[in-house]
């Protein structure tokens, strides 16, 4: 009896509790971090020109997490198009991860359909649901790297994956490479989260030699770090390190708008 009374509540917290909506067949049919690193410089969706960025000392620019786009459905992201005609202080938008519900070909492209309308460059970032039922390789042939650096005249962006709920050795010391190359402002950005507010969020950073390590990393080198993944707004301070957690879109329709300025950053959630 009691076996079944742990299974179920096992079952439950899997099911219900969860961060991210969990699809068990998607999970045992991920793929490993290490394959997706050997595509660091394999480019399909970014162009040259989206490869740097002309900011200036005071600029904006949006964060968006967790879309979970599924059968098309977008959710009215194509208002995003509205935003960026009229405000012309924001510079680009970064994606932070589970773009799509499960990887499917056809929500990628519709993703990529809106990002085209944009007149701004769009970062994605992957996520875990971006790599269930082994669509990496659709992700691959559409978007390419996952990890990658953007040049900015005033501020550096570095994209990670941390799909699988670690970043490894490999990815860490890139890391630590770029960040001895950087001018103006660093921000990062990570699907997974490093932090947790409730015992039920679960699927996040469970190494904890390696968080205190990317923690030290950012140490007086980065400025914000955004994440995702959690379904809700969450923020921490290390090291003066604001780490950043983007509510999800696809419940919320919200977005995370980043001004920046000479005298410092400021966020605010915004409604799309």
């Amino acid at each position: 009896m009691v076996r079944k009374v742990l299974f179920v509540i096992l079952v439950f917290y899997v099911c219900f509790l969860s961060s991210c909506d969990i699809d068990l067949f998607g999970i045992f049919g991920s793929t490993d971090l290490d394959d997706r690193l050997k595509e660091r410089n394999n480019f399909q969706f970014l162009s040259a020109g989206d490869m740097s960025l002309t900011l200036g000392g005071s600029y904006s620019f949006i964060v968006i997490s967790d879309l979970h786009i599924l059968n098309g459905d977008t959710r009215g992201l194509e208002k995003l198009k509205d935003i960026t005609d009229n405000d012309s202080e924001i510079k680009f938008l970064v994606f932070n991860g589970d773009i799509t519900q499960c990887g499917y070909r056809q929500d990628l492209r519709e993703f990529i359909k809106i990002a085209g309308t944009l007149d701004v460059p769009c970062y994605p970032v992957i996520g875990n649901h971006d790599i269930f039922q082994n669509n990496w390789s659709v992700w691959k042939e559409l978007i390419g790297s996952t990890c990658y650096r953007i040049n900015g005249d005033t501020a550096t962006l570095l994209i990670m994956d941390s799909a699988n709920a670690y970043f490894g050795n490999d990815q860490l010391n890139w890391l630590e490479r770029e960040l001895r190359n950087t001018g103006g402002r660093v921000f990062v950005f990570s699907h997974v989260n490093l932090f947790v507010s409730s015992p039920i969020d679960r699927y996040h950073f469970t190494d904890t030699r390696e968080r205190a390590r990317v923690l030290s990393i950012l140490k007086g080198r980065c400025d914000a770090m955004f994440m995702g993944h959690l379904h809700h707004q969450q923020v921490n301070e290390a090291g003066g390190v604001k780490y950043i957690t983007v509510e999800n879109y696809r419940d919320n329709r919200t977005y995370c708008r980043v001004d920046v300025t000479a005298t410092g950053i400021s966020w605010e959630i915004k409604k799309l």
